[in-house]
């Protein structure tokens, strides 16, 4: 489905589209739900027949061992028919699941990290995860159900109608009573599943905040009020869970009570029947057999819609959950020409042909442009603040894609990144580095920490290259981080290394020591593109570009650049 596609469709409409998709599992699931119906039907039946022998023909039990050994088969027969319909059911999901785990994945790559980054990570996992999975109950149980809430009961009608159609009549009044309250219980349950999900992904978000951030909350003793904070929500989180168990447990009481009172209604009619008491209708037909038949068939009748009304939770929290998938789902997604690629021939490594760039509440923030970036020269981006300088980056690391224009490559292009904040990971030193070269050797990692100027402060720590980090690179000034970063890129093979302010927020000392790192990397013949207003930076330019509100407004050394 396209993102239009996704905003048009409702959750109901999508769940159906997946569902369609295993047909083949989920009908084999129904075929193997309708098999245990029969073969309840011949259960019941058999215990019927083998009751009337005993009491009314007065046989003896050693003539019956072969009705013993037909219910014995049709035992076994009916718990393997359900091992089939349970399998088969949870095949469907599983199938199902990873399929829109896909879809949701797919769709983020192709949103790039910075329109994906405008969503909180704790609630994209929370998509990811819980909400998946929240499908599971909706595709494995309640789908199946659907089709065996009307083919059973039914069968067990036919029956019944053939023992006695006034029993049947009985069943067929009180039948609609079911699923009518299913349905007024199941809105007021799709509402509250809706706010539960969401409440979840808003406390997932809140604890990540708190725990991202617990250094700064202990340096300014913040830490109590924001244990309060977590606690306020998830005590909110606590009670929309009890309003939707309160819902889920009263609605099974409401049906228990009515598949209660008209299971009593048939009994009392076969009771007084075959006492003699009733002669209306077929009542004084009523034999032993067809009035314990009945008596038996009467609770598998109302099973199959019992059973639907405890899934109708499920779909329930299916809805909920797709709710907020398909809001992920409907976010528009780019699909300019990327244009033909470059010739290996070319100088020029990447080349933006008149392209643009907008973003939601900000409208145009780049372009219109064309900038070429060839092999090994450096070139600065300088301008105000929201001039565009990130933007560009973006652009020309693929991250977004232009509304207008084309992006043209020499592939293959290996390009490395490094932000003013750039991403560090819970582990050692090493287990950081390693995220650019899996497979480096510690004497390559020593060299590519000693080209960033890291080599010393590494080798006064206690244990060197293993010692460990904290979240977001905890435990390294904001320099030490920057050079970390360029340390990667050290180890990386990529022939555009692309930089976004990577001296803010530095010191003159460690500014000067990223500079100097940088311009070993430029030594080793790769192409920079540095955004940046500091003057340290703009004087290792080979080519200056300066925009002003998203266009070049001047352009300095190595060729011109269309405006």
């Amino acid at each position: 489905m396209t993102s239009d596609a996704h905003a048009a469709s409702t959750p109901r409409r999508w769940l159906a589209a997946h569902a369609a998709g295993q047909r083949h599992w989920l009908g084999l699931a129904a075929a193997a739900g309708i098999a245990v119906g029969a073969l309840t039907v011949a259960q019941m039946a058999l215990l019927a027949w083998i009751v009337s022998r005993l009491l009314v023909a007065g046989e003896p039990l050693g003539a019956l061992g072969w009705a013993f050994l037909a219910l014995v088969v049709v035992l076994l027969a009916r718990a393997l028919c359900q091992w089939g319909q349970e399998v088969a059911g949870q095949e469907a999901s599983l199938r199902i699941r990873r399929a829109i785990r896909s879809e949701l994945l797919d769709h983020l790559a192709a949103m790039g990290p910075v329109r994906a980054g405008a969503r909180h990570s704790a609630g994209l996992a929370s998509q990811l995860v819980e909400q998946v999975e929240a499908l599971d109950g909706y595709f494995a149980r309640f789908l199946p159900q659907l089709r065996l809430s009307v083919a059973i009961p039914l069968l067990i009608l036919l029956v019944v109608a053939w023992l006695d159609w006034l029993a049947a009549l009985f069943l067929l009044l009180a039948a609609p009573l079911i699923p009518l309250f299913m349905a007024l219980v199941g809105m007021g349950a799709e509402r509250l599943n809706r706010d539960q999900f969401a409440a979840v992904s808003r406390l997932s978000g809140h604890f990540l905040d708190r725990v991202r951030g617990i250094a700064t909350l202990q340096l300014f003793h913040r830490t109590r009020e924001a244990g309060i904070e977590v606690h306020a929500a998830a005590d909110r989180y606590r009670r929309l869970s009890m309003r939707t168990l309160r819902v889920a447990f009263l609605s099974s009481a409401v049906l228990e009570f009515f598949a209660s009172v008209s299971i009593a209604v048939v009994a009392i009619y076969v009771g007084f029947g075959l006492l003699g008491y009733i002669d209306l209708g077929p009542a004084a037909e009523l034999s032993l057999f067809s009035g314990l038949l009945v008596l038996l068939l009467a609770p598998e009748f109302f099973q199959p819609l019992r059973s639907l009304a405890q899934h109708y939770h499920d779909r329930a929290a299916a809805l909920g959950a797709a709710d907020g998938m398909l809001a992920l789902l409907a976010e528009p997604l780019r699909r300019a020409d990327g244009g033909a690629a470059l010739p290996s021939s070319d100088e020029r490594l990447l080349a933006l042909e008149g392209v643009t760039l907008s973003h939601p509440g900000r409208g145009q923030v780049l372009g219109p442009l064309s900038i070429a970036v060839t092999a090994g020269e450096t070139l600065v981006v300088s301008g105000p603040s929201g001039a565009g300088k990130s933007a560009l980056l973006q652009l020309l690391a693929g991250f977004v894609t232009p509304d207008q224009g084309a992006r043209r490559v020499r592939e293959p292009l290996r390009i490395a990144w490094m932000d003013q904040r750039p991403l560090l990971i819970h582990g050692s030193l090493a287990d950081n580095l390693r995220l650019a070269a899996p497979q480096a050797s510690e004497a390559e990692l020593q060299q590519a920490l000693e080209r960033a100027g890291l080599a010393e402060l590494v080798a006064a720590l206690p244990r060197g290259i293993d010692t460990g980090l904290g979240e977001r690179g905890s435990g390294l000034s904001g320099g030490q981080a920057q050079r970390l970063a360029l340390a990667r890129v050290f180890l990386s093979d990529a022939e555009l290394v692309l930089l976004d302010e990577p001296t803010a927020s530095l010191d003159e000392a460690s500014e000067a020591r990223v500079v100097a790192s940088l311009r070993r990397l430029a030594g080793e013949g790769r192409a920079l593109v540095i955004a940046t207003h500091h003057p340290a930076l703009m004087a290792m330019a080979e080519r200056r570009l300066a925009l002003d509100a998203g266009r070049v407004c001047h352009s300095a050394g190595g060729r011109a650049d269309e405006r």
